[in-house]
């Protein structure tokens, strides 16, 4: 089956994913996660990608994400993907490939799904039985979106932004997003969206970035289509 083409319109948020092939670990100890997040910075910054939030799991990462020019999230993981790869196979004495073909990513709704998306990424860890809260994970954005640690890697989004007037409240908001768990309904739509790289959010929505991309957000009709009737079962319609 042939490749889904990638879009990555301008400005449009985007949740990333690349996991190590087969599952394995990508991350070892603590010097592995400070080069990669070194690098994403780097990358990230020479391409024009904001990064809101992200996760470093042992074998995968999310991002939460917005380009300011087409293609440049492509252009940063591609980058990033080779340097680290190299990196890992030099330190950890391996050689192969690390990531499990190229990485996986969806278009983000602001108004809806953002803050979820946010929340989605920095509750991984806790998903994962890794850690009883978000704050206890150091290899997260968590503790800079919501207890204000300063990062030179992370850009809050608008929306982010307007949580609050002062950064105390801001952080306060936040924080109570994460006082019940995400909606499994959500959860599921998260999951499909970027199984699927398509986007998520409402059917309007979906129908703009078709719009404005070329390419399908909304699922194809099951079936085959419909016979044309024929002049006496199209006259019997007509009684």
């Amino acid at each position: 089956m042939a490749r889904l083409l990638r879009v990555s319109p301008t400005g449009v948020p985007e949740h990333v994913i690349q996991r190590g092939n087969n599952r394995q670990q990508c991350f070892v100890d603590q010097q592995d996660y400070r080069a990669y997040i070194g690098w994403l910075k780097e990358y990230s910054e020479a391409q024009k990608v904001n990064i809101h939030a992200w996760v470093l799991m042992t074998n995968h990462v999310h991002l939460l994400c917005t380009p300011e020019d087409e293609h440049a999230v492509t252009k940063m993981m591609q980058c990033l993907g080779r340097k680290y790869v190299r990196y890992f196979n030099h330190r950890h004495q391996r050689t192969g490939t690390l990531w499990e073909g190229r990485f996986k990513s969806c278009l983000v709704q602001t108004e809806t799904y953002l803050l979820n998306l946010y929340r989605y990424i920095e509750l991984n860890p806790v998903r994962a039985m890794m850690a009883d809260l978000p704050a206890e994970y150091p290899w997260s954005s968590y503790q800079i979106n919501a207890l204000g640690k300063r990062s030179t890697l992370c850009t809050p989004h608008p929306v982010y932004l307007a949580m609050g007037q002062t950064e105390q409240q801001r952080l306060a908001r936040y924080r109570a997003l994460f006082a019940d768990p995400i909606n499994i309904t959500v959860l599921t739509q998260i999951r499909e969206a970027i199984n699927k790289g398509t986007a998520i959010g409402s059917m309007v929505f979906k129908q703009q970035m078709e719009a404005k991309t070329g390419r399908r957000m909304l699922p194809a009709r099951m079936g085959r289509p419909a016979k044309p009737a024929s002049g006496s079962e199209a006259g019997k319609s007509l009684l």
